[in-house]
């Protein structure tokens, strides 16, 4: 039979008060986000304000002229009154002159006539098709129509329904048949960027070689092959298309190279969001004593608790909201601070290991993973990722995120490692430095970076080239080639 019982147990167990879970969460936000939760914390929270920088008078004291001795200081405020209203009917003139109509008037015309110069670089694909059919020299009811295709458009810039479709989705309001549709679409195909409205890559393709002069060399070649033979092309199967086509290899690589230069994706320009822009953590100066490393003080407001607030909340036991959002506040300051000082330990230690690298590039940079700075800064793994991870460093070679420093490791003939990043940067510069007509294979940059020490696998070699955006030997023994022809 079951009775109820009292034990009595030792155990240990981690619990994360509030103010820890703020601190960690605080450490893991970039800089923006960071910037965001603070002006929030500012707007809700009547105990915080941001420490505002003393404005300096820069006017010098001698700019005015002195007065006299004997003028008294109400006449040197009718002289300032009299100046004041001069200035006002100087401003009055041009407008009076000028107006067409009341000044009341005038001003409300000018309140709501929008700018005529306006930043377009945010427009989509489908804003800056329809600003261009609201331009041209369409009537009414054919804006309409291409309104109705350029709606029909993805994000590529391709037709994904067919003109019966568009004409039958518009019969509903007015008679549109599929002849008007495909008139209106051969207009749309001919709109910037060159190439939308297309059905098919094949299509897009060709639409971009018509937009090219008649005797443009190769251009009758590559709408024929772009038409017909894309297939081949995408198959790199240079052999049959000479063959199909009963061309020389010249005239065959001039129409390939053509259509290369062709945008499969024409809308793609238009998918970009807004730029982002990198707010860097930490700057990394050279000094006649080192390198040094500072906090990046625009980067986050500085804040302080309001004293008014919290002398009041002091002198009275009531107030218990205030009470509670001075605490609020102050978790909040404890939390930065935490955060600067733990930002600044794993940038010093980083900046201490890669001295190498800020000198001298990437071929000097040194093989580091998390646990040596962990280690480094007697922190956590988990603590120094969320350190690392979205955050940036200003240096003399540029902007880096903190994670770019971090890098797994080859070892070396002389027994030290050598890390991926200088192997990379190694063969970008071998590349870079090859003979045009005898590009170097991926067996014989291994053999080369064996040759100083450091024993990497072809497929090591493959892959890292591979991430760098480089061509294969053959690949690039094909584009000297051409460019010589």
């Amino acid at each position: 039979m079951l009775k109820p019982a009292l034990q009595l147990k030792l155990g240990q167990q981690l619990t994360m008060t509030p103010q820890l879970q703020q601190a960690i969460r605080l450490l893991q936000l970039p800089v923006l986000e960071l910037q965001a939760q603070v002006l929030e914390a500012l707007e809700t929270n009547v105990m915080l304000e941001a420490e505002e920088e003393e404005q300096v008078d820069l006017t010098p004291i001698d700019s005015q002229a002195p007065e006299a001795a004997g003028e008294s200081e109400t006449e040197g405020d009718d002289e300032r009154e009299v100046e004041v209203e001069e200035i006002v009917v100087e401003m009055e003139d041009p407008w009076s002159d000028t107006a067409s109509g009341s000044g009341e008037s005038r001003g409300t015309d000018d309140d709501e006539r929008p700018l005529e110069v306006s930043d377009e670089r945010d427009r989509d694909l489908h804003q800056h098709l329809v600003w261009q059919l609201e331009v041209s020299r369409l009537d009414p009811r054919e804006v309409w129509i291409g309104e109705a295709i350029v709606d029909a458009l993805n994000d590529d810039g391709y037709l994904t329904e067919s003109p019966a479709e568009i004409a039958r989705s518009l019969s509903a309001d007015l008679p549109v048949s599929e002849q008007d549709v495909e008139r209106v679409l051969a207009f749309v195909q001919t709109l910037d960027p060159t190439g939308v409205g297309a059905r098919s890559a094949s299509e897009c393709i060709c639409l971009q070689l018509a937009q090219l002069e008649p005797d443009t060399p190769g251009r009758k070649l590559a709408i024929e092959i772009a038409r017909d033979h894309l297939q081949d092309v995408a198959d790199r199967d240079v052999a049959g298309l000479k063959r199909l086509l009963g061309v020389d290899e010249d005239e065959l690589h001039g129409a390939l190279a053509l259509i290369r230069a062709c945008n499969p994706r024409p809308g793609s320009a238009f998918q970009g969001s807004q730029p982002e822009y990198i707010v860097p953590d930490v700057f990394v100066r050279r000094t006649e004593h080192g390198w040094s490393v500072e906090i990046n003080p625009a980067s986050v407001p500085r804040l302080r608790v309001n004293q008014g607030y919290a002398n009041l909340v002091a002198r009275s036991a009531d107030y218990a909201t205030l009470r509670a959002q001075l605490q609020e506040a102050r978790w909040l300051i404890r939390s930065l601070e935490i955060r600067n000082e733990t930002l600044l330990k794993v940038a010093r230690t980083i900046v201490q290991r890669q001295a190498a690298f800020l000198e001298k590039g990437d071929e000097a940079m040194q093989p580091m993973i998390l646990r040596d700075v962990a280690e480094a800064v007697t922190m956590h793994e988990s603590t120094i990722s969320r350190v690392t991870t979205g955050k940036y460093m200003h240096t003399p070679r540029g902007i880096f995120e903190f994670r770019y420093f971090f890098s797994s490791h080859v070892s070396g003939a002389d027994g030290e490692d050598v890390s991926s990043v200088a192997i990379r940067a190694r063969i970008r510069k071998l590349i870079a430095d090859e003979e045009p007509g005898k590009p170097l294979s991926d067996a014989q940059l291994a053999n080369l970076l064996a040759g100083e020490g450091v024993k990497v696998a072809r497929r090591t070699v493959a892959k890292y080239r591979e991430a760098l955006g480089l061509a294969s030997s053959s690949e690039r023994r094909h584009a000297t080639a051409r460019a010589g022809a």
